[in-house]
């Protein structure tokens, strides 16, 4: 009896535009609904993070297996499944923009109206249905407009992410020569700042580093600054660290709060290690500050004169100095003492010493 409904299922839906548009299973026309069987269209998922958010398609892949799909196994002007089979659906984690429209988050059924110069791209709020059969329009929760493009062939349907950027991708459907795509974005500022204090009020929130790395993002993306000064203050005040000084100093200073973020960094140093300080130094001389670089490399040596790093710190002012024959003495001590996986290149800046080439160039 269920053999027989599956036949007329296929009839009741308009069973000639199924078989062609959606490559039926079995020979005789029909498609199993009791077995998983191999199908013609197989399942494909593809997906793409943007910020902390995902996009995820999920689809069947029917082959264009020498048909001629535009205008003909897909009709121009009519809703068509965006696939085969089951609907398509696409999931957004987050409340997202599609063509700079918004969208809640969610998972909607994807279906598309073809056309030679412009596509209707629907998102449905019935995901569960199979194909468009049972499409209604009064269902939609989003319609835009894309212009589609030739592209290489797929012979077989494709959902690619294209151009993507720190908020945006492109979703675009690639099949025959057609590329469709549609841009989904994210405000990823918003959103990963409501994670943030989500997450702060778990484990993230008991650390000194939670705080610090909150305050961090906000410091990189030029965001909610007096919150971060909060954040570090409490980072401070969880335990008293190098880390947590000079970021706060670094904040300050993006506020235009420049004395405050002196002492900050003051404090900072001198909470630094020989490492944190051969570091920190090292950073300066890398973007341009070698002067502030060249008054700290003489603190290393003083914070912990048996480091390996305080010997290349002792190298390099030797070396900016000319003095080539004290930098490689202080070069060979610190291969003696360093990690077997920085050695190799502490070689190659002794080779340069002896070479009488400043390394700091």
């Amino acid at each position: 009896m269920r053999s027989i409904s599956r036949f007329l299922l296929g009839f009741s839906f308009g069973f000639v535009v199924f078989l062609t548009s959606a490559q039926a299973q079995f020979k005789n026309g029909s498609q199993a609904t009791e077995l998983n069987l191999p199908r013609l269209s197989q399942h494909g998922v593809t997906g793409q993070t943007i910020g902390i958010s995902t996009v995820t398609i999920n689809y069947s892949r029917p082959l264009a297996d020498g048909r001629e799909i535009w205008g003909k196994v897909v009709p121009y002007g009519q809703v068509w499944r965006a696939g085969a089979n089951e609907n398509t659906t696409i999931t957004f984690s987050d409340d997202a923009t599609v063509e700079g429209k918004p969208l809640p988050a969610g998972t909607y059924g994807l279906h598309m109206i073809p056309g030679k110069e412009q596509w209707t791209i629907i998102f449905s709020k019935n995901s569960t249905s199979w194909g468009s059969f049972s499409y209604d329009e009064k269902e939609d929760a989003l319609r835009v407009t894309v212009k589609p493009a030739s592209g290489d062939f797929f012979e077989t349907l494709t959902y690619t992410f294209d151009d993507v950027k720190p908020d945006s991708a492109l979703a675009t459907l690639r099949w025959e020569k057609a590329a469709v795509p549609f841009r989904v974005g994210f405000d990823v500022k918003e959103l990963t700042l409501k994670s943030i204090h989500n997450q702060l009020r778990n484990v993230g929130g008991f650390t000194w580093a939670g705080y610090d790395e909150a305050a961090n993002w906000c410091l990189d993306n030029g965001y909610n600054l007096e919150e971060a000064l909060k954040w570090e203050d409490t980072s401070i005040a969880n335990e008293d660290r190098f880390e947590n000084w000079e970021t706060k100093s670094r904040i300050l200073a993006a506020m235009g709060k420049k004395e405050d973020s002196k002492k900050a960094l003051d404090t900072a140093l001198s909470k630094a290690t020989a490492l944190q300080l051969y570091v920190y130094a090292r950073g300066l001389q890398r973007t341009g500050n070698s002067a502030l670089a060249f008054e700290l490399y003489p603190q290393v040596s003083k914070r912990d004169p048996n480091h390996w790093l305080s010997h290349v710190a002792q190298a390099r002012i030797a070396s900016k100095a000319g003095d080539f024959t004290t930098a490689s003495k202080e070069m060979k001590e610190a291969i003696a003492a360093a990690p077997d996986g920085n050695k190799t290149q502490l070689e190659g800046l002794l080779a340069k010493l002896n070479a009488k080439t400043d390394i700091n160039n």
